[in-house]
């Protein structure tokens, strides 16, 4: 879980720093908010992507491992 904490702060510091910068270029409001939101995604995208990997990696990991105790338990219990 610790690669899922990583990538939203990266993601999360990565957005506020496009809003910096477009506040201080003038943009306010509404428009500042959608324009951070669509600068730091591509950002996001092409800079973290082998994070973006690792996080996927453990999520899939996390969820086979509760998928097979789950099983564990449901033959546990039918027995």
């Amino acid at each position: 879980m610790r690669s899922v904490f990583f990538y939203t702060a990266a993601r999360l510091m990565i957005f506020v720093a496009t809003a910096g910068v477009l506040a201080l270029l003038g943009t306010r409001g509404f428009p500042l908010v959608l324009l951070a939101l669509l600068i730091s995604g591509i950002v996001s995208f092409v800079l973290l992507s082998n994070q973006r990997d690792r996080m996927s990696a453990a999520v899939l990991t996390g969820v086979r491992d509760r998928r097979r105790r789950f099983e564990r338990s449901r033959t546990k219990e039918d027995a």
